[in-house]
């Protein structure tokens, strides 16, 4: 038998199907970004505890910061948007295509109910700063012992 250019000793063939199987899992999963992005993790997000507030950091790169819409409710964050193709080329021939577009909304509940007024978002370098205060009066307050 000849071989035709084919190493045998080298060639795995049940790790390419391993291979294909998890890429076909991973396809019917929901494995891909463009799946992250709409089952509630995009855009991933930090959350811990300031001196006096609550703060959560968002990364979102390509997305305009006219396009972004945080809203506060109650002890819920929710940050929407619209995240712009990299490209408007309709007719274009995709060899890898990663990068999700299109609407998105992530809601995050917060350990503690936040005043809506004193709620303040910045944008920088693609990452999504929100700085939220509690209630005035749901914060904690420092008692005075008295002596009897």
């Amino acid at each position: 038998m000849q071989n035709y250019g084919l190493f045998p000793a080298l060639w795995a063939p049940f790790v390419e199907l391993r291979q294909l199987q998890s890429q076909t899992n991973r396809m019917f999963d929901g494995g891909g970004r463009n799946q992250r992005q709409s089952d509630g993790n995009w855009p991933p997000v930090n959350l811990w505890p300031g001196d006096d507030s609550l703060i959560v950091t968002a990364e979102m790169p390509g997305v305009a910061q006219d396009d972004i819409e945080p809203t506060v409710r109650e002890n819920t964050l929710i940050i929407a948007g619209k995240r712009s193709p990299s490209t408007e080329d309709g007719d274009a021939a995709w060899h890898r295509r990663e990068r999700p577009s299109g609407a998105f909304s992530r809601s995050i509940r917060l350990p503690l109910r936040v005043d809506p007024d004193k709620v303040e978002a910045r944008a920088e370098n693609g990452v999504l700063e929100v700085e939220m205060s509690p209630p005035d009066a749901e914060r904690p307050r420092k008692i005075e012992v008295k002596a009897s």
